[in-house]
């Protein structure tokens, strides 16, 4: 038997993060964090970025105790495509959580999360858009192509926003028909906002009125999300 045979049996590294998951979950984060860092040394994504937030959460150690292994390991799993951690590591960015703040950065990897169809990342671009982050003028169009995206995915603070867009006419084309299928979605949902504002759309419809096309208020944009962190992703 060669040195290199034991090694053709050792399970996959997508088995070992399987592993570390369950582990976690039994509260044996201990052995948890042990089987992410195995399998996240091999390669595996989703190990580098639940090893990643262990580290984020002081529920483990580098063992090395290299201080920015957390922001190494979830740069990884961001590098890899694991649209979950291109949205939290652009939210280190956004944020400024253990980083220096640029929204350049936070922009770039929202988008690339937004394009994998992250909806928390469809939301969080469209906000910087919408609100001219990093000192650039707010774009609406854009703001309005990724609140959309949300939209159509069903998040309904995406869903209000859209229709307030397509009522005011800033981003979209001024269309109270639109934004009332749009507000019906959110209030399906249970956005009293989104009710109020169809109620009195409905009753602007009737009579006949139509939307200003005023400028947005400041207020509208929603919060820029937490960094809340996640349990380990499956």
């Amino acid at each position: 038997m060669s040195l290199s045979q034991p090694a053709l049996s050792l399970p996959p590294s997508g088995d070992v993060a399987q592993a570390g998951v369950s582990a976690y979950e039994a509260g044996r984060h201990d052995e948890a964090a042990g089987l992410f860092e195995r399998a996240a040394r091999a390669g595996n994504r989703l190990a580098q970025f639940n090893y990643a937030m262990m580290l984020y959460r002081g529920e483990t150690r580098a063992p090395d105790g290299a201080g920015n292994a957390a922001w190494r390991w979830l740069r990884q799993a961001a590098g890899a495509g694991l649209a979950e951690a291109q949205y939290r590591f652009a939210q280190l960015y956004d944020l400024g959580d253990g980083v220096a703040r640029s929204a350049a950065t936070a922009q770039e990897w929202y988008r690339r999360a937004a394009e994998q169809g992250h909806v928390e990342s469809q939301v969080a671009l469209a906000t910087m858009y919408f609100v001219g982050s990093g000192g650039a003028a707010p774009d609406y169009a854009k703001a309005a192509q990724w609140y959309l995206a949300a939209a159509r995915a069903g998040e309904p603070g995406a869903q209000f926003l859209v229709g307030n867009m397509y009522e005011e006419g800033y981003g979209l084309p001024q269309d109270s028909r639109l934004a009332a299928h749009w507000y019906g979605a959110a209030a399906r949902q249970g956005d009293p906002a989104a009710a109020a504002r169809l109620q009195g759309l409905d009753r602007m419809i009737e009579e006949g009125g139509g939307a200003s096309n005023a400028a947005p208020p400041a207020d509208l944009a929603p919060a820029v999300p937490d960094a809340a962190q996640p349990p380990p992703m499956r």
